[in-house]
């Protein structure tokens, strides 16, 4: 079903609503999600999608990229043409009109959202079907790029899985997505219902919860990491990031087994999130291991 779009047919087929104003961050935030879709740019990060068993939709694409991506859609759709799911092409400033911005890395495929896992099930199958060692929960993120961020380094660090919780952004977000390099298909996550309530089911699961913040009596990261209770291969550690800006809730670091903080000189007192996030990913690498 490859369907050739002008300008004429932009208002005219509903099934081109899933890429209408992709630039209004509020609005495509509230009505994907509600929709059960998300939007997956560039060749890259739709092949990540697609081999991760997620479906399209449609697909959306300058008429120069169809050759490329032909193989793709009949991986996804058992069709070079698609079958029965939509290949919408059209000329670049046909697809400007549409989204609101340039398709200048070649196509956009409006994917099905999948069901996420409930918590238990998360904790119990994330590391390859095996209990997770190793999640972490970011709380309450507003900025898409550092939700991607941490994704990434999430991936790239042996991290089991992401926890989410409920007023965080939406990591299968365009601009998450494309941050994550797709990575977000690849760790196993899930979005919390009750925060910081979920932090007793964590550790009655066996894991030590460890806020990192800033406060009289946190522990170095290195000190932690030392800990005894984290050392063995039965070691469980929830880190736990706190929002941009005010950092991480009372309720959140009262609740939490340890308060970690990362050293810092030249009296900096702390690091952007994503940053963060990479260097406490890398510090925790061994835990859960044989040998820390």
């Amino acid at each position: 079903m490859i369907i050739e779009l002008t300008s004429a047919d932009l208002a005219a087929d509903s099934r081109l609503d899933d890429y209408t104003r992709l630039k209004d961050v509020k609005l495509r935030s509230k009505i994907e999600p509600e929709r059960g879709l998300y939007m997956a740019e560039s060749a890259n990060v739709i092949e990540r999608a697609i081999r991760a068993g997620h479906h399209p939709r449609s697909f959306l694409m300058s008429k120069r990229w169809l050759p490329t991506l032909e193989a793709l859609i009949s991986e996804a759709t058992g069709a070079p043409d698609g079958a029965q799911v939509p290949v919408f092409v059209a000329d670049e400033d046909v697809l400007e009109q549409m989204t609101g911005f340039h398709l200048h890395r070649g196509a956009l495929a409006a994917m099905q959202r999948p069901i996420l896992p409930s918590l238990d099930e998360l904790l119990a199958t994330a590391r390859g079907g095996q209990p997770a060692r190793r999640v972490v929960v970011l709380e309450n993120l507003v900025d898409h790029t550092n939700v991607g961020a941490a994704f990434r380094s999430a991936a790239a660090l042996g991290v089991d899985a992401v926890l989410v919780t409920p007023q965080c952004a939406d990591p299968l977000y365009r601009r998450s997505v494309r941050v994550s390099m797709g990575t977000v298909f690849q760790v196993p996550w899930t979005r919390l219902e009750s925060w910081p309530g979920d932090i007793t089911i964590l550790q009655k699961a066996g894991f030590t919860v460890a806020s990192l913040a800033l406060s009289d009596d946190s522990v170095s990261l290195d000190d932690f990491a030392s800990l005894p209770a984290l050392q063995g291969p039965d070691a469980r550690l929830a880190m736990v990031m706190g929002t941009e800006g005010d950092g991480l809730g009372r309720r959140t670091i009262a609740a939490s087994d340890y308060t970690v903080k990362i050293p810092m000189d030249h009296g900096v007192d702390s690091l952007n999130v994503a940053a963060a996030s990479a260097v406490v990913f890398w510090a925790t690498r061994g835990i859960g291991t044989q040998q820390h």
